[in-house]
């Protein structure tokens, strides 16, 4: 009898402990989340980098299973050049990267084609179906909104053009001025300088668990949109915010700021 009280006991503090716990979490999550400056990333974040595959892919003789190779070298090879001290745009990586992969796989292709096949549909490409809906929405609450990207001035300005997104925007930043790619923390730190704004007082959405690594460590807000075939990185602390598009989170915020 005495064996089965003890029992009773230490499930009743177990419960009370659990209840504790599970309080504590629900009010984190309701705890009001309302920048002042909102940064997005742009490249498949609010860009459908579809036309961009499809041009690597013919480059590569139709091996489409080389397309997100080649997009995890040009990054990989970004981030070499921000540890070596090396830099080059974006653009240019992401041309010897598919250069690179053609040598890897012996298919012919000349620094023509490959600056062809990258360089024309990266300056062209049309938002998500959900974007422009999500960034009236939060142009509607207030918001400043920033672009923050690892393109070129005069990339990230033929995109919003060509797109049509860049009325939604107060202004791009790129990494063209630091030299450095994102997530390095520089990136972040310059960012919120430049936008007169304290990091917690800052958020970015993106569709790169890496990128929001870094703002994370940065001290920003965060928000991740599932982008098909996107996911979280387990070793990095969760989002504030997790939304299937920009819609939902534009939703997510609108209810936090309450």
């Amino acid at each position: 009898m005495i064996r089965f009280k003890t029992l009773m006991i230490g499930l009743l503090m177990s419960m009370s402990l659990m209840s504790t716990v599970a309080h504590s979490q629900d009010s984190t999550s309701s705890q009001q989340i309302k920048p002042k400056v909102i940064f997005f990333d742009v490249n498949e974040t609010l860009l459908d980098l579809g036309n961009v595959g499809k041009s690597v892919s013919e480059a590569l003789g139709g091996r489409d299973e080389l397309v997100p190779y080649w997009f995890t070298t040009m990054l990989h090879y970004s981030l070499v050049g921000n540890v070596t001290g090396e830099y080059n745009s974006f653009a240019e990586i992401g041309i010897a990267s598919l250069e690179m992969i053609a040598n890897q796989q012996n298919i012919k292709l000349t620094p023509e084609e490959a600056r062809t096949a990258v360089l024309t549909p990266f300056r062209d490409l049309a938002p998500h179906k959900d974007v422009v809906e999500g960034l009236k929405k939060l142009r509607a609450m207030g918001y400043t909104m920033i672009t923050l990207t690892n393109s070129s001035d005069a990339g990230i300005a033929a995109q919003l053009k060509n797109s049509n997104l860049a009325q939604y925007f107060d202004g791009s930043l790129t990494v063209q001025n630091l030299k450095t790619f994102k997530p390095d923390l520089k990136v972040y730190e310059w960012a919120q300088k430049e936008m007169n704004v304290a990091p917690e007082d800052a958020m970015l959405i993106a569709a790169h668990a890496w990128d929001l690594a870094g703002a994370d460590k940065a001290g920003w807000k965060t928000a991740f949109i599932m982008r098909p075939g996107k996911a979280l990185y387990p070793l990095a602390a969760k989002p504030d915010l997790i939304g299937r598009d920009l819609i939902e989170i534009a939703n997510q915020l609108e209810a936090s700021a309450k």
